[in-house]
């Protein structure tokens, strides 16, 4: 299957939007974060941009240890619901902001970067040496509708493991790619690993998809943690 992904700007992909809510189960905005994943040349995350609307105070707050605390807190992952930019700008004009920026403007807004650890890919001293595997980490549960949402944007088969959701293939500006969505634990959090055998196109289609499949899975509910290399 020959598959193209709309290539995001490296330096700049689209904003990550969240409401939060004064108790888990509200549906009605209590706070608003918005963050940008910081991206290596290879595509790994090194860090996470971001800031929160307080609606308290009606104002810009730094939100590293908001960032932290909704991959890491169970309870406070619960009020935390991802959103499009449209949904964010309704809850931003209901909790008092007026008009949300536009994202240019949301980045003069980042105050405080959350580093992520970085390290050196393992040399695992197999296949082809242009192939490359990175995992996409999430915090959360996954429904059994949300599942079922993943599973088709990501166009995944069947495995018959209960670990394994599903795989998938493609090819994409001459590189070929592999694909599969884990559980890890029991439901607490996901992961989808990918395997790049790169040819000569642009790298940017590496980027893309990793992007396209962070989405997939963040607009069913759980929360992108980071994405790794392990080779």
């Amino acid at each position: 299957m020959i598959l193209i992904w709309r290539s995001a700007d490296h330096n700049h992909g689209p904003v990550d939007y969240y409401l939060i809510s004064a108790t888990a189960g509200d549906r009605s905005p209590a706070g608003l974060l918005v963050e940008e994943f910081v991206l290596c040349d290879d595509y790994t995350a090194a860090g996470i941009d971001g800031a929160e609307w307080v609606a308290e105070i009606g104002a810009w707050s730094a939100s590293a240890e908001l960032s932290r605390a909704i991959r890491a807190d169970t309870a406070l992952r619960s009020r935390v619901m991802p959103v499009s930019r449209q949904e964010a700008v309704r809850a931003f004009k209901l909790l008092g902001g007026g008009g949300l920026p536009e994202e240019a403007g949301l980045r003069t807004l980042f105050q405080e970067r959350r580093s992520l650890p970085t390290t050196s890919p393992l040399n695992l001293g197999n296949g082809s040496a242009k192939a490359r595997r990175y995992r996409i980490l999430f915090a959360g549960e996954l429904g059994e509708t949300g599942l079922a949402n993943a599973s088709t944007a990501l166009r995944l088969e069947p495995t018959g493991d209960s670990r394994v959701v599903g795989t998938a293939s493609a090819r994409a500006g001459g590189h070929g790619f592999t694909w599969e969505l884990r559980r890890i634990g029991a439901g607490i959090a996901w992961c989808v690993d990918v395997t790049a055998r790169l040819g000569s196109g642009p790298i940017t289609a590496l980027g893309a998809l990793l992007h396209h499949h962070r989405q997939a899975v963040r607009e069913q509910g759980p929360i992108p943690v980071t994405v790794e290399r392990f080779a």
